[in-house]
């Protein structure tokens, strides 16, 4: 003959409902995971979950449309190809524009490359160049 057993009445503290419910609600575990976990029906996490929960309320309705979110991916990747084009465009003309600076130094006589060295320095320290004769 087969013993039975008297089911026993276990209670669960809000503690450890609530702590349990924050790592539901981080993501580091499954509603699934905490059942079996603790030895409760799925239900019973649920319940902990629509009661101690900040995020995931009883009655709250998430409607997800496949067209919707497919018209939404593509034009995620149409503004990410148009940002590439613009990335790819300035750094043409920053590239254009230090080969001009490079061949502008070369053609530039000496006098006028100290003047604006000079020039360079006061208006980024706010103080004269030091000269030699100090």
């Amino acid at each position: 003959m087969a013993i039975k057993y008297l089911r026993q009445t276990r209670q669960f503290s809000p503690t450890l409902k609530i702590s349990t419910v924050k790592r539901i609600d981080t993501g580091r575990i499954s509603p699934t995971q905490v059942s079996r976990e603790y030895s409760v029906s799925l239900s019973t996490v649920y319940r902990w979950i629509y009661k101690y929960s900040m995020f995931n309320q009883r009655g709250t309705i998430m409607v997800v449309d496949k067209k919707t979110k497919d018209q939404q991916t593509e034009q995620l990747k149409q503004r990410i190809a148009e940002l590439e084009r613009i990335v790819g465009t300035k750094q043409m003309q920053l590239d254009y524009y230090q080969e001009y600076s490079r061949g502008l130094e070369k053609e530039v006589p000496e006098s006028v490359k100290k003047k604006w060295e000079s020039k360079l320095y006061t208006d980024l320290t706010g103080k004269d160049k030091p000269t030699d004769g100090r």
